[in-house]
């Protein structure tokens, strides 16, 4: 499920906090990656949960239309086929999967009459009541559920609680939304599909932690070779984030031998431009660009084969 991209400003992020706080150790960094990986499949986990609730929705109130007295003609004509329809009872009866939602102990994140807010919401589209109403043949529940998940994203409150809950959201979004959206269209899946959106072992390893680990092993030397290209600045007075994204890109020109480095050097500088100020993505585009004519003139990067990190 994770990029590089994702992973890349998972290390900038723990290399910050590093700088940030005299108190984290350097042998707690590592740890600290696993820990921001496991969230973002727990963000994974979490918003099928919720999508999954706010269905159920349409269940609680098909119940208490049951226990009308007098139940209104929109009543008798409504049909809980949101929370019904075969994809959903995929997931419902996915007893691995509902195992991970109460592992997770996601009940406890969101209080009840936060799915029914949301679910009044999504209740007063006119298209959704054309999907409930028991007259309509023909109900497209795979549209239905990304129509939903649209709405979802765009809703002020759905946003809050999933904020609330996991901090890397922001960074992870597209990440997550592409995740669900796949989910969503390849309904009804297996009972481990899930499984294609953990983090895996060989992306933790061959590529976050080894980058994570040589910007640390390698600090000085990476300082060393910047500096000098720092003409007109002062390197004490060049913004942190900029100067850890020099520092990671260096350490992919000389560590990372099948990474192009005017592939990394395009994406460090989309890095900049997300994550430090306006003016960093020249900053950081020409920087990187006379430290890697600089290092090709002196034959120290090295960029072959297909394996993804130079021995």
């Amino acid at each position: 499920m994770l990029s590089r991209r994702n992973l890349r400003v998972k290390v900038m992020q723990i290399l910050f906090a590093r700088n940030r706080d005299a108190f984290i150790q350097e042998a707690h960094l590592p740890k600290m990656l696993d820990q921001s990986l496991r969230q973002s499949f727990d963000l994974y986990l979490f918003q099928l949960y919720l999508i999954q609730k706010i269905c159920e929705q349409a269940k609680n109130v098909a119940d208490k239309i049951q226990n009308k007295y007098l139940p209104t003609t929109e009543d008798k004509n409504f049909e809980a086929v949101l929370y019904e329809n075969p994809l959903i009872q995929n997931l419902v009866q996915n007893k691995k999967l509902q195992k991970l939602f109460v592992k997770g102990e996601f009940d406890k994140w969101v209080e009840e009459d936060v799915f029914k807010k949301i679910y009044s919401e999504f209740a007063k589209l006119d298209w959704y009541k054309a999907y409930s109403d028991k007259s309509l043949a023909e109900k497209n529940h795979l549209e239905t559920l990304l129509e939903l998940y649209r709405f979802l994203r765009k809703n002020e409150l759905f946003n809050e609680i999933v904020e609330d809950q996991l901090y890397n959201w922001e960074d992870d979004d597209s990440l997550i939304i592409g995740a669900i959206k796949k989910t969503l269209k390849a309904l009804p899946a297996s009972e481990e599909f899930y499984k294609e959106f953990m983090v895996t072992e060989e992306e933790t390893l061959l590529f976050g932690k080894t980058l994570l680990k040589k910007v640390i092993e390698q600090e000085d030397e990476l300082a060393a070779i910047i500096k000098p290209t720092l003409k007109n600045w002062d390197s004490e007075r060049v913004a942190i984030i900029d100067m850890i994204l020099l520092k990671m890109a260096v350490c992919e020109f000389l560590y990372f031998n099948t990474i192009p480095t005017k592939a990394t050097i395009n994406e460090y500088v989309e890095l900049s431009k997300l994550y430090s100020t306006p003016k960093s993505k020249d900053f950081i585009n020409g920087v990187l660009d006379r430290i890697m004519k600089d290092l090709t003139e002196s034959n120290r990067i090295q960029k072959a084969g297909r394996g993804l990190l130079a021995e």
